[in-house]
């Protein structure tokens, strides 16, 4: 055991191994040579990780981390309260992340202190901008996503509740804590001093802007936004062609391409199947508002229905017609207007009916004028110009 309470290594009747990460990482806390040396001299095949650590020192939870990664072991990581900063990647190094109900994870930045001129500073923001894409990929690697994504989480030091962080992908699962000793129970009780970050916790903290398992949208190039709306277009296509076809949406490729051949089969006609009879078609049509005739029948109603439309035709021709010699008779314009008359009622029946009724009969002279062999046509044309102008 080593001489600090908050770290233990404890040896569990089943011949497990338990070890306590219950404070700052090193700094005065948790030395990150001592717990390697002594997880060196752990024996087993199953080590459980409990944490509550607001992180500390980044390149000693780097080392804890490692030292976890390489032993034999198998190795469930269970945040007990808190796994923050650095503490939050040292439980990336678990085969199984578990988070206790109401326990919390934070990730950000890695931060330091410079003293010195402008070169000193640009080369401390240099490296720390290495840590922290160094940071991304270990959260990258368990989760998902990309290392933009997860660094632009870090900057914007992102809060998780036990559920988010399981959306995230960070942890795999939530569980009721088990009774812990009384020694445990003030352990996880432990207040750490949160005011180094930007908020005291999850409860202060905005909502997590990284949706479950990364949807890879922050800082992706258009390329991997597209295949990612393909990927899921293809997935819900894939469900709905399942459900049409009766089968599993998981379902192989065989099986898939199997009840594809079968119903497209159906669709054409099985050989085997007769076809539909007279009353079964005549149902389908009934039940869809359809009315069914034979050919014969179909061919009568069309060739009487042009007919109709060629009589009615000619009974309007034979109206205006009838319309246009009266007017011409009662001296309401001239005979050779006739033509004029006849195409203008063709196009607008109702408009230039109303204009020959409204002409005052005698308009034009019945009789003839002088001795020519021609009727005079001069004050008819006189006063068609009067009333509609000087069209031709």
């Amino acid at each position: 055991m080593s001489p600090k309470s908050w770290y233990q290594i404890n040896n569990k009747a089943d011949g497990d191994v338990e070890i306590l990460i219950y404070d700052e990482i090193s700094y005065w806390g948790v030395d990150a040579a001592t717990f390697a040396r002594e997880l060196a001299a752990v024996d087993t095949d199953k080590l459980t990780v409990r944490i509550n650590s607001p992180g500390g020192n980044v390149f000693d939870g780097i080392a804890i981390l490692n030292a976890l990664r390489s032993h034999k072991a198998a190795v469930k990581v269970v945040i007990d309260g808190l796994a923050a900063s650095a503490a939050s990647f040292i439980a990336m190094a678990g085969d199984e992340i578990v988070m206790s109900r109401n326990s919390e994870m934070m990730i950000h930045e890695a931060s330091g202190i410079c003293v010195g001129n402008s070169t000193d500073m640009r080369e401390i923001a240099e490296r720390l901008d290495r840590t922290g894409e160094n940071i991304a990929s270990m959260y990258a690697d368990r989760a998902g996503g990309t290392v933009e994504s997860w660094r632009a989480a870090m900057v914007a030091e992102t809060w998780y509740s036990d559920q988010e962080a399981v959306d995230a992908g960070l942890a795999d699962r939530i569980e009721a804590p088990p009774n812990p000793s009384k020694a445990d129970k003030s352990a996880t009780k432990n207040a750490f001093d949160l005011s180094t970050f930007n908020y005291a916790g999850r409860r202060a903290a905005p909502t997590p802007t990284i949706a479950p398992i990364l949807a890879r949208t922050i800082n992706s190039s258009a390329a991997e936004v597209e295949a990612d709306k393909k990927e899921g277009h293809m997935a819900t296509l894939q469900e709905a062609l399942a459900e049409r076809l009766g089968i599993s949406a998981d379902a192989d490729e065989a099986t898939v391409l199997a009840a594809v051949d079968e119903a497209l089969a159906e669709q054409v006609g099985d050989p085997g199947v007769s076809e539909p009879n007279a009353d079964q078609v005549a149902e389908f049509a009934n039940r869809n508002g359809l009315v069914l005739v034979d050919r014969a029948q179909h061919d009568e109603i069309v060739a009487g229905a042009n007919e109709g439309r060629q009589a009615r035709a000619q009974q309007l021709r034979d109206s205006d017609e009838l319309l246009v010699t009266n007017a011409i008779s009662a001296g309401k314009f001239g005979p050779s207007r006739r033509e004029h008359w006849l195409n203008a009622l063709e196009k607008d029946r109702e408009g230039m009916t109303a204009a020959i009724n409204s002409l005052a009969d005698g308009l034009v002279p019945l009789s003839e004028i002088g001795h020519a062999q021609a009727v005079e046509t001069a004050s008819d044309d006189a006063t068609y110009a009067a009333l509609f102008g000087n069209e031709a």
